[in-house]
């Protein structure tokens, strides 16, 4: 099949066209700049220019490529700062509402018959009732004020796609990255965090989290790309883990020691009501329905075997 990934050079598109393109599809690569086209190019796939944002644009990319998929994998979060999350998100909202906007208006006009696209699963979830939830949860209805909009972004795009009706509009919630290129790799200032004692637990460290090795989330968006139907799926792990588990763990992984714990008022302070919410009160997610309906099984079946091969001997 030809498909256009858009985001097709950042930590995803790095994992994902390798493997489009391994799997015999012809793969498009929709960049920003002729800069980007040399690293388009390494990956295999054929590059395409246009700024998500310019509609114009992104209808001529569309066009070029003549795509029957395509894969929204458009983000750009940096440095989360919990304490102003509202900032760290600000440009990927914007590419979840504007950019997905464009994607589709695009896709429709030039026919697309399948639409795979980007959500979140790891931070979106209601955070009432048990501690793992499944796609026909809702995600929170109440969030606190510094997650409000990622969340309104993510409820725009996944509503814009899903209620797309003539194409197959297919949403991955996907967990928490942890692998190359991505903020829980060996080297990242996250893990410097960790060594350093400057990653406490909050609270209890009941916030449950669910998360996905980058290469595992690819293989998922492969199987979406070729065997999906309209609909969401949850991309993680099979072990969901509070953080007053995974973080401990993590330490001892890094050769740190235990990790402080801090009251819930001292952590709103340090990170913010987003910290302390991630802190203790996140819920993860169930696989699965990916697993049933994709034919996936991610070869990290939990972070406790995939952060460890991670690290440097």
């Amino acid at each position: 099949m030809r498909v256009l990934v858009a985001g097709a050079t950042g930590a995803m598109g790095k994992q994902l066209v390798p493997r489009l393109v391994d799997a015999g599809h012809e793969v498009f690569a929709m960049i920003r700049s002729e800069s980007d086209k040399a690293r388009a190019s390494q990956l295999g796939a054929v590059p395409v220019i246009a700024d998500a944002l310019d509609r114009a644009q992104v209808e001529a990319a569309v066009r070029q490529a003549a795509p029957e998929v395509i894969v929204h994998q458009l983000t750009a979060i940096g440095h989360i700062d919990t304490r102003h999350f509202e900032r760290s998100f600000a440009a990927t909202d914007r590419l979840r509402i504007e950019g997905t906007d464009n994607l589709l208006a695009a896709a429709r006009a030039a026919g697309v018959r399948r639409f795979v696209a980007q959500s979140n699963g790891a931070f979106t979830y209601t955070r009432t009732g048990g501690p793992v939830k499944n796609e026909q949860d809702p995600l929170d209805r109440s969030p606190v004020s510094q997650m409000a909009s990622m969340i309104a972004a993510i409820e725009h795009l996944e509503k814009a796609v899903l209620g797309a009706a003539w194409t197959e509009g297919i949403v991955l919630r996907y967990g928490a990255f942890y692998g190359p290129g991505t903020s829980m790799a060996p080297g990242s200032e996250q893990f410097e965090m960790i060594r350093k004692r400057k990653f406490p637990v909050v609270g209890d460290g009941g916030g449950v989290w669910s998360f996905v090795h980058i290469a595992d989330a690819a293989e998922a968006t492969v199987a979406a790309v070729e065997n999906g139907d309209r609909g969401v799926y949850n991309i993680v792990d099979d072990d969901p883990a509070p953080v007053a588990e995974w973080l401990p763990e993590l330490a001892a992984m890094l050769g740190a020691k235990k990790p402080m714990r801090v009251p819930r008022f001292i952590g709103r302070l340090a990170a913010g009501q987003a910290g302390v919410v991630l802190m203790t009160e996140l819920r993860g997610a169930s696989n699965a329905k990916a697993k049933r309906e994709l034919g996936w099984h991610p070869a990290h079946p939990t972070w406790r075997q995939g952060l460890q091969v991670s690290q440097p001997r």
